[in-house]
């Protein structure tokens, strides 16, 4: 919440723009009363959220709604004022002549359009998955591995889960990719471990003929919640190791497998989380790799990118492939086109698909789940397909680091 203020001003100024169509298109004062006392009471109820965000599950269900209501009223208002802006650069050349009421109606429309879109991520789009498929190529790929399909999942946070038919609906689709292998790169529960119990038989169907593997992500660990004891805390995290077997997933703890096909192997590498900041260092790749052989090719999965950029590509070892999440893509954001922006770019350099530097490849998954908002705007739930191909990238253009 430490940049609560800064989203709170900038949706103002969103807001008071957008009032400007409003009062051109409609004269009646009850209709301007009316809205600013609702966007008072949301920004009203925004400023409370620091304080009751620690109390019980009532307070959490109106939070949830209170960020949701938000969404709907003010999304629309920043994104479509950009309207009025262009036409008031117009109208300073012109010595400021009276708003088009054509204008104001178009920015009214682009706001409509833009609410529709922000209401069915708020009720549907949590579930409204999307299979995003890359193709990687590398030169030193064994041969028996080219072609070599992978599917990856990533941030599930169970505890967030409440449609039983919309998860089966993700699980289903995963299956249906039918890949060599699959990895799942943390966060399966928000705190608890009893969050996974409802779906552990749903994960245990999902199959891959070169076997499931996974890593904990930040949440994993239940340090974001107060605990009667520490002991309490570590029987929480046994559970949810214990789950992770339940579920056919071999959970990598700082440690790697050899993957074997037709005589020839790779070397799946698994780290505990490691984030920058205040996130918690547990990861370890320099053990995980001790008995990693320096020629071997080498899949990474490391639940927070920021490893990636701070720790792996600077490892003696070549990393040819490291698989993350963690950012869910803010669960908020525009793809559109090969366009693609999100406010969590400005926090983290990779945050949501392929990167590459050096020959060293990244795929930031955007996530299976939500947590915080009860949905996905825009920035849909992903379901990762990356076949392993033999050669040179060719013209592939990628971003940088």
């Amino acid at each position: 919440m430490a940049r609560l203020p800064l989203i709170l001003v900038l949706f103002l100024l969103g807001d008071v723009y957008f009032y400007q169509a409003v009062v051109t298109l409609n004269h009646n004062p009850l209709v301007h009363v009316g809205y600013w006392v609702l966007d008072i009471l949301l920004l009203a109820g925004m400023i409370s959220i620091p304080f009751i965000r620690r109390a019980g599950d009532g307070a959490q269900r109106f939070i949830a709604v209170l960020i949701g209501g938000m969404l709907l009223v003010f999304i629309p208002k920043l994104f479509a004022s950009p309207v009025l802006l262009a036409e008031d650069i117009g109208r300073l050349f012109r010595g400021f002549p009276a708003r088009s009421v054509y204008v104001s109606e178009a920015t009214l429309a682009l706001a409509a359009v833009i609410f529709l879109v922000t209401l069915f991520g708020l009720t549907r789009g949590r579930h409204f998955y999307r299979v995003r498929k890359e193709t990687i190529y590398f030169p030193d790929l064994p041969d028996a591995f080219d072609g070599f399909t992978i599917t990856q999942l990533s941030d599930v946070h169970s505890g967030s889960f409440s449609n039983a038919k919309g998860v089966q609906k993700g699980l289903d689709l995963v299956n249906t990719q039918n890949s060599d292998l699959l990895l799942f790169t943390g966060d399966l529960v928000n705190n608890m471990a009893s969050e996974m119990e409802p779906w552990i038989p749903g994960f245990t169907k999902l199959a891959a003929p070169y076997g499931k593997y996974s890593v904990l992500g930040n949440h994993d660990y239940g340090d974001y919640i107060r605990w009667e004891s520490k002991a309490a805390q570590e029987a929480n995290l046994t559970r949810l190791k214990e789950i992770h077997d339940e579920m056919g997933f071999k959970l990598l703890l700082n440690e790697a497998v050899t993957i074997s096909k037709q005589g020839q192997s790779i070397a799946l590498i698994g780290v505990e989380n490691w984030g920058k900041g205040g996130f918690h260092k547990y990861g370890d790749l320099k053990r995980a790799t001790t008995d990693v052989p320096d020629n071997s090719f080498k899949i990474l999965m490391s639940h927070d990118p920021s490893h990636w950029d701070k720790v792996t590509v600077d490892h003696h070892q070549h990393v040819h492939l490291t698989l993350a999440g963690h950012t869910h893509g803010m669960q908020f954001g525009i793809e559109l086109f090969g366009f693609k922006w999100s406010p969590i770019k400005y926090v983290y350099k990779q945050w949501a698909g392929l990167y590459e530097q050096g020959g060293k490849y990244l795929y930031v998954n955007r996530g299976f789940g939500f947590l915080g908002l009860k949905g996905r705007i825009g920035m849909w739930p992903e379901i990762a397909v990356l076949t392993l191909k033999r050669g040179d990238t060719g013209d592939r253009l990628l971003p940088l680091s």
